[in-house]
C-alpha cells in the first residue's frame, strides 16, 4: 500500500474564506470545547471545497482552529483517500470506478478515453482543467460503467458519452448528472415494473404507533 503525501509544491499561506469560516465554526459548535478536535473531518472537507484541495498551510490552520498537534491533522488527511493532497483538475475531478460490475461493463475503455484525452492518471492535466484516477467501488453498481465528476454520479456511461461530458466540461459547461441511457435512477430501462403503487413509498399507508416508554405529551392549556 502506498503512503499518501502532500505535494512537493505548496502554498506559500492560506486563509479561511469568510463563508467557510462561519460553516467551520458551525461544526465546532457542535461538540464540547475539549473535544473541538472532533470537527476535524467536516472542516478539511470544507476547506477542499474552498481550494479544490488540501494543502500543508491548510493543515496548519486547521491544526491551529482545533488546537491540535498539526501531525495529528496530516493523520486524518493522508488516511482518507476523499482528501486531495495535490492540485486537481479546476474543471472536473473524474474519478471512474474499476470495480468488478464497473469492470464488466466497461470501465476500461471509460479509462482509455480519460488517458487520451486528459492524459496519465492521478496527474493534473497541461491545461489544469482535469485530474482523473481510478477508485473502488462507488455504491452505483446497477448503473455500470459510472463514474464520480466532482460532488455528482454519471452513471451508464460508455466511451462516446464521457468523452462528450469531458468535452462539455472543458467548454465551460455543467453536464448533467445521473443516468445516461434514458433510465430514470436505478429504475429498469423503461420504466418500473414492480411497487407501482404510490402508497408503499409515499408515507400515505402507514399508520400511527405507540413506541414503548415514549412520555406521553402534555396537553395543549
Amino acid at each position: 500500500m502506498s503512503v499518501r503525501r502532500l505535494a512537493k509544491e505548496q502554498p506559500e499561506s492560506f486563509a479561511f474564506k469568510p463563508e467557510t469560516l462561519e460553516k467551520a465554526n458551525w461544526w465546532i459548535a457542535k461538540y464540547p470545547d475539549n473535544r473541538r478536535q472532533s470537527a476535524v473531518i467536516p472542516i478539511l472537507w470544507l476547506v477542499q471545497k474552498q481550494e479544490g484541495w488540501v494543502s500543508e498551510p491548510a493543515i496548519s490552520a486547521i491544526a491551529k482552529m482545533l488546537g491540535m498537534a498539526q501531525i495529528r491533522v496530516y493523520e486524518v488527511a493522508t488516511f482518507y483517500t476523499m482528501f486531495m493532497l495535490e492540485p486537481v483538475g479546476s474543471s472536473a475531478l473524474i474519478q471512474v470506478c474499476g470495480t468488478t460490475p464497473c469492470m464488466l461493463r466497461g470501465s476500461d475503455k471509460l479509462m482509455e478515453v480519460c488517458k487520451s484525452k486528459i492524459g496519465t492518471k492521478d496527474k493534473l492535466s497541461a491545461d489544469g482543467k482535469f485530474t482523473w484516477q481510478e477508485v473502488e467501488c462507488l455504491g452505483a453498481c446497477t448503473n455500470a460503467p459510472m463514474a464520480q465528476i466532482n460532488d455528482y454520479f454519471y452513471e451508464d456511461l460508455t466511451p462516446e458519452n464521457l468523452a462528450q461530458i469531458i468535452d462539455d466540461f472543458a467548454a465551460g459547461k455543467s453536464p448533467k448528472a445521473g443516468p445516461y441511457n434514458g433510465r430514470h435512477t436505478s429504475e429498469p430501462i423503461g420504466g418500473a415494473t414492480t411497487l407501482l403503487d404510490p402508497k408503499l413509498y409515499d408515507g400515505s399507508a402507514t399508520k400511527p404507533i405507540k413506541i414503548p416508554n415514549a412520555p406521553v405529551p402534555e396537553a395543549n392549556v
